[in-house]
C-alpha cells in the first residue's frame, strides 16, 4: 500500500515538472525542470523492478542531455523572446 502511494506521488512530481518545463520562459530554468523530471522518472523505473532502465535514464536523460542543453544555452540567448 505505501508502494503505491509513493508511486503516486512520484507521478504527481513527473506531471508538475513537465507543465513547469513547457511554461516556463527562463530556457535554463526548462533545462533544470526536464532533469528533475528525468530523476523523478528514473526513481519511478526503480521502484517498478527495472533498475537497469533506472540507471541509463539517470545517465543520459538528467546528466548528458541536461549538460548539452545547458552548453547550447550557454552559446545562445537565454530568454526566450516575446512574439509579436
Amino acid at each position: 500500500m505505501n508502494d503505491i502511494i509513493i508511486q503516486f506521488i512520484i507521478l504527481l512530481g513527473i506531471i508538475l515538472t513537465s507543465a513547469l518545463m513547457i511554461t516556463l520562459r527562463d530556457l535554463l530554468g526548462a533545462a533544470i525542470a526536464s532533469a528533475a523530471m528525468s530523476l523523478l522518472l528514473s526513481l519511478e523505473f526503480y521502484m517498478l523492478h527495472a533498475p537497469d532502465v533506472a540507471i541509463a535514464e539517470a545517465a543520459v536523460g538528467a546528466g548528458v542531455v541536461t549538460a548539452i542543453v545547458v552548453y547550447a544555452i550557454a552559446k545562445t540567448e537565454r530568454y526566450e523572446r516575446e512574439a509579436p
